[in-house]
This record gives C-alpha cells, sequence and structure tokens, in this order.
C-alpha cells in the first residue's frame, strides 16, 4: 500500500460470521470507534456483510449487512473474516476457505483451534495469510499474544489458570456460602452466568480446549483437546470445598499446562508435556486463590521472566469484543503494510504425557472405624504403592470418625492403585473424597 495520511489507504474489507452476544459488541465497537480504528490502522474498516442463520433475530445491525449465505461472504471481496459462530461446522470449512483464498482471519472459536489447528495454521502459511485468536481463550485478557510473541525468547515451564467464568463462580460462591453444587449451579443458571446446558463449562470441556491452545502456544507442540486430562467440577461436594478451609485451602478449576523434564540413569533428559484439567486445592495464599466470581486469571512461569499472572474477565460480550477488535487492529495493519503476523511454532514436537505419569500431590478423605491400628493399616498401602504421607489428621469418633491425608506428589496411577486397595479395607467404611493439590512445593 502507497504510504500517505491516516484512512488514505484502502479501506480494509470485513465480513463477520455470527451476531450473536460477540458478534454485535463488534459491530457496535467498530461503529462507534471507526475513527480511532482508521488512525490506528492506517486504513478505514469496512464490515461488508454478517452472516446470521435468522436475521430477521438482528434488528440492533444494519439490515443490508445481514446474509444467510456464510460461504458467499467468504468468498466476497473482502480481505479478513472474523468468525465467533463457535462449533466446529462450519466454521471449521469457512475459514479454511478464507485461508486458502489468501483472507486473513481472526477468531475466537476455541474448539474449533483446540482441535483442527494445524489445518488452519497450514492454510494460513500456504496463502500468506494471518491467523490471530486472542479471544478464544480467556477474553478480554491479553494472554495469547504474550506466549507468542512477548515470550518468544523465553522457555516457559509452567501454565496454570482458572479459564472458565461459569465453573469459577459456583466454586466461589461454594467457598462462600457453604452451599452444595446443585443449589450454587442452579444460581449461577439464574444470574446468566451458567448456560442452560452447562455441560461444556461444569465438565471441564471448555477449559480442555483453552489448555490444548495454552500448552500448544507455551511449548512449541501441537496439543489437541483429546490430549488433555478433563475432570469437571459436578462431584465437588461443600464437604471438599469445607476441608479446603480447615487446611487454609479453596478449591479451583484449574487448567495445568506443563514442560516435564525427566533424568534417566544415564544422565540423558528426555522432556514431554502434560496438559491437565481438574478440580483441585490451592493455598488461600497463592494469587490464583483471590480470583473469584466469574472472572479468569492465568499463572505464567518462564525461566528468564520468572512467574506472571494475567487477570480480568474471561468472558462477556463486551471483553471478548475487545480482544477480537485487538486482534483486527493487528491483522489491518498487516494487511496496510505489507507485513505477516506470527506464524504456527510447533517445532519441539514433545510427547504428551499421560495422566496415569503425572505427578501431583493429593488430598483424600476416608470415613474409618475409631478403633485401634487403623492409621497403620491406611499407612501400609500407601507405602506398598509407593505414595509418601506428608500430612495426616484424624477427626471426630465412633460412626462420625474420618482420616484426612496429604500426599507428597505422586503419579495419578500409584494413587489411584492406593486409593482402590485403601477402598478395600475392612476398617475403611468409605472413600469420600480424593482431590489433587496445586499451588505448594512437592
Amino acid at each position: 500500500m502507497p504510504e500517505g495520511k491516516p484512512g488514505s489507504a484502502r479501506p480494509v474489507r470485513v465480513a463477520l460470521l455470527g451476531c450473536g452476544t460477540v458478534g454485535t459488541e463488534i459491530v457496535r465497537l467498530l461503529t462507534d470507534q471507526a475513527a480511532d480504528l482508521t488512525a490506528r490502522i492506517g486504513a478505514p474498516v469496512e464490515l461488508t456483510g454478517i452472516a446470521v442463520r435468522k436475521p430477521n433475530k438482528h434488528r440492533e445491525v444494519p439490515e443490508h449487512l445481514l446474509t444467510t449465505d456464510a460461504a458467499a461472504l467468504v468468498a466476497s471481496d473482502v480481505d479478513l473474516v472474523v468468525e465467533v459462530i463457535g462449533g466446529i461446522e462450519p466454521a471449521r470449512t469457512l475459514l479454511l476457505d478464507a485461508l486458502r483464498s489468501g483472507k486473513s482471519v481472526v477468531t475466537a472459536n476455541k474448539a474449533l483451534l483446540a482441535e483442527h489447528s494445524a489445518d488452519l495454521f497450514e492454510a494460513a502459511d500456504a496463502s500468506g495469510a494471518d491467523l490471530y485468536f486472542e479471544a478464544a481463550v480467556a477474553g478480554a485478557i491479553p494472554l495469547l499474544r504474550p506466549l507468542r510473541e512477548s515470550l518468544a525468547g523465553d522457555r516457559i515451564t509452567r501454565v496454570m489458570g482458572i479459564v472458565n467464568g461459569t465453573t469459577n463462580f459456583i466454586l466461589s460462591g461454594m467457598d462462600a456460602t457453604g452451599a452444595g453444587y446443585s443449589e450454587t449451579l442452579e444460581e449461577a443458571s439464574r444470574l446468566g452466568y451458567a448456560e442452560a446446558d452447562p455441560t461444556a463449562d461444569v465438565d471441564g470441556f471448555d477449559a480442555a480446549s483453552k489448555a490444548a491452545i495454552l500448552a500448544s502456544l507455551a511449548f512449541h507442540t501441537r496439543v489437541t483437546a483429546s490430549d488433555v486430562h478433563r475432570e469437571g467440577i459436578s462431584a465437588v461436594s461443600a464437604s471438599d470445598i469445607a476441608a479446603a478451609k480447615g487446611l487454609g485451602r479453596t478449591v479451583k478449576l484449574l487448567a495445568i499446562c506443563e514442560r516435564v523434564t525427566q533424568v534417566a540413569a544415564d544422565g540423558t533428559t528426555t522432556e514431554s508435556v502434560a496438559a491437565r484439567v481438574h478440580p483441585a486445592m490451592i493455598p488461600r495464599s497463592h494469587p490464583l486463590a483471590s480470583v473469584s466470581g466469574a472472572f479468569n486469571a492465568v499463572f505464567v512461569e518462564a525461566d528468564a521472566a520468572g512467574e506472571m499472572m494475567f487477570y480480568g474477565q474471561g468472558a462477556g460480550g463486551a471483553p471478548t469484543a475487545s480482544a477480537v477488535l485487538g486482534d483486527l487492529v493487528a491483522v489491518a495493519r498487516n494487511r496496510v503494510v505489507g507485513g505477516r503476523g506470527p506464524r504456527e511454532s510447533a517445532y519441539a514436537g514433545l510427547p504428551v504425557r499421560p495422566i496415569g505419569q503425572t505427578p501431583t500431590r493429593y488430598h483424600i478423605s476416608l470415613d474409618v472405624e475409631d478403633r485401634a491400628g487403623v492409621l497403620a493399616q491406611v499407612a501400609a498401602v500407601f507405602a506398598e504403592h509407593d505414595v509418601s504421607i506428608a500430612a495426616v489428621r484424624q477427626e471426630g469418633r465412633v460412626d462420625d470418625a474420618s482420616l484426612v491425608i496429604v500426599t507428597h506428589a505422586a503419579s495419578d496411577a500409584a494413587l489411584r492403585s492406593t486409593v482402590d486397595k485403601i477402598g478395600g479395607l475392612p476398617v475403611v467404611r468409605d472413600v469420600v473424597s480424593v482431590m489433587r493439590v496445586e499451588g505448594e512445593e512437592q
């Protein structure tokens, strides 16, 4: 493009796929901030069309922009396609068509990126188009760009965070009120923090997709959602929350991505990636413990930069639209000046470590008989499976006797074998709960 005054270049033509809560906010911001966007980009942004399924339900946007033919809109003379429809199809086909024809893409589609980012990046590389997706993981929080760009010269060792607002709202509510899971989920639904079908959130699918994206960027390795171990929060009880409080902890649904280094007997080292989503107890002194309500926060550890935390609104129409607009500005600038954004970095190709081999600390609560020798029998099973006990607490008497055990780091496989055998001991009436413990020295 020839240089000139801001706005003297040809308009950057944009197609928008989807006009729900986020899409409507994108249209509003493009209109309200048109002059500023022109100055920042060096060319005006022209919204050429909006693909929707039911045009009559979108009276808040100009009628002449609406179309039900998303494929034709993508194939039209546009420079940039913004996708906020979600899901795998038709989004995957539409975005591949856009990238293959040289059109850059901005997407907030975490599920698509967690499963098909390799295809999207390959199409972008082949045509020289850009692929940006800041809004896919943590709403308005600037997180992916620091991982892709600001920390590109560092070695990231761990990414751990709260990346789902619905589950954090529920767990925060349980912690604050002492209420159980079901009633707190009902309250979240009433207030609009939970979808009519909350499965993707409460069962950890949403967080697992985000963990796959984070692990891929942090460790330069292709990680898909199916590589991420996933557990939801529906089994978290009020007694689990109370037990955490008694230990100076709180319970959060965490997405945890780690670079794991193993040293063999001969001194050689191998590296792998571990990615998991599950509820865990963390100390109330940990920075993530104070993240309440529907907010998100991600804790990043790197060799040179040390520890960093990114915090903010992780969902919602305006916050997500803010992240989308940030990407749109970056891509549009590249179009105007002839640059290109960062490409996929998957050179490391590290293997994904199975959850059975991933070491974690555990909190185990047992309903036991109140008689001599119970602790010795339980401790013997832990020793048999090479699971080291860090702390033990016995509570209650007779029919209410319980034993709470916190372990040192142990593999998931060893812990599960231990719990299975303990559950069969005559002195153990029930294994009440098993929960991982994070954010403490191993």
